[in-house]
């Protein structure tokens, strides 16, 4: 049975230039799944050109609502929602987002189905598609640009101004780093892209032991996962998945972490319940010594006390004065440098998509056409055609009617 998909156009300001398919990975699909058809909605900021999809074979329109499936990257406004399609859109709904509130609402109203790209696991619960990889390699990147701006190092232009992620590594070519000690939280694919510009940049990856020990006369790096910087309160020893189940009973061990490292770059996924890493008064202690922080995951007033709001990729950087607890111009003596925007990956479109819609090909597309063996959608559906909650999500029910 045919299935028409679309690519719809981004609607949400500030305009998001990626998308979940590249014109490349678009051909793909096709040749992998012949019973898949895909029609493009026109769009003057996708970071593939409409001539580009049509180049390729595939008809770009300014109405789509033929499909039966639409794919798109944000949300969706409520007044372009088509009832009754399947839609595929990272939705942020999943927490309960009070800005969200009406949009699943008006999904519900409208008998669409929902697939949000974060519900998309394997069994176990582990994502199988995102950006995070791009946020990761972004924020790292930011970082070292924020360290050579306010120390007058060496000047790192924008990523966005970069046409992919070889001219990012052509621009950490021609840079050298003082002898600085970094941490980086997690151990996901955020974390990892983190990891590829330290490693590129040939930095020595060290022990926690040694980390915590030592100093050194060349820049130096941590991977520290959530059982070194977060301890039983009863001082047993902690197990990982008994953590992410609940956190509750464990408490925050990064001050000696944080009483070694000079640049610290979060990583990790933050639960519901955990510690936080860091406190205003432990940023306030005088054996903390980190100065700089590129928070990627960005939770704010969260876990890593100095990020206080999110930044943007226009002004990506802002300071945070430990003893007034209050933001202070980037760059001020004794304050944390912070970078904490909140949509990384849009800096990085053209390779963020492509590696999306690899993704999308491996683990999405297949379920379409193998009757869902794996229960990818099964397991990613949010609504149903109905109107109602599927049974995986009824946790929103109080959220959906605003309790």
């Amino acid at each position: 049975m045919p299935i028409t998909f679309a690519i719809i156009k981004e609607r949400k300001n500030p305009p998001d230039r990626r998308v979940v398919f590249s014109p490349a990975a678009l051909k793909d699909a096709v040749q992998k799944f012949p019973e898949a058809r895909f029609i493009v909605e026109s769009s003057a900021i996708r970071v593939f050109s409409d001539q580009a999809y049509k180049d390729a074979g595939f008809e770009v329109k300014k109405n789509v609502s033929e499909a039966d499936v639409m794919l798109g990257v944000k949300e969706v406004p409520v007044d372009a929602l088509i009832p009754n399609k399947k839609y595929f859109y990272f939705s942020h709904t999943i927490k309960k987002q009070p800005y969200n509130r009406k949009l699943l609402v008006a999904m519900l109203e409208k008998n669409i189905e929902m697939f949000d790209h974060e519900t998309i696991v394997k069994q176990n619960g582990a994502r199988l598609i995102g950006f995070g990889r791009y946020a990761g390699l972004v924020g790292a990147y930011n970082g070292f640009r924020a360290l050579g701006i306010r120390d007058g190092l060496f000047t790192l232009p924008k990523v966005e101004t970069l046409a992919d992620l070889n001219a990012v590594k052509a621009e950490l070519d021609k840079i050298s780093l003082p002898a600085i000690k970094i941490l980086l939280t997690g151990t996901g694919k955020v974390a990892k892209g983190a990891k590829e510009i330290l490693d590129y940049l040939k930095i020595k990856q060290v022990s926690d032991a040694l980390y915590l020990t030592s100093e050194f006369t060349e820049p130096v790096y941590c991977m520290a996962d959530v059982l070194e910087y977060s301890k039983r309160k009863d001082g047993k020893v902690g197990e990982k998945y008994a953590f992410y189940k609940d956190p509750t009973g464990y408490e925050s061990n990064f001050m000696p972490y944080a009483a070694q490292t000079d640049y610290f770059i979060a990583g990790h996924f933050y639960g519901n319940k955990a510690p936080y890493l860091f406190t205003r008064e432990d940023a306030k202690r005088e054996d903390f010594r980190i100065n700089l922080v590129a928070d990627i995951s960005c939770d704010i007033d969260g876990p890593v006390a100095s990020t206080i709001r999110p930044s943007t990729i226009a002004d990506p950087f802002y300071g945070y004065d430990p003893k007034t607890e209050t933001e202070v111009p980037f760059g001020t003596p004794n304050s944390i440098a912070v970078m904490a925007v909140d949509n990384l990956p849009c800096e990085l479109p053209k390779d963020a998509s492509e590696g999306f819609g690899e993704m999308f090909i491996e683990h999405v597309i297949p379920a379409f056409f193998n009757d869902d063996e794996r229960g990818i959608l099964k397991r990613a559906r949010m609504t149903t055609a109905e109107g109602k909650l599927t049974e995986r999500f009824s946790y929103l029910k109080e959220y959906v009617t605003g309790n």
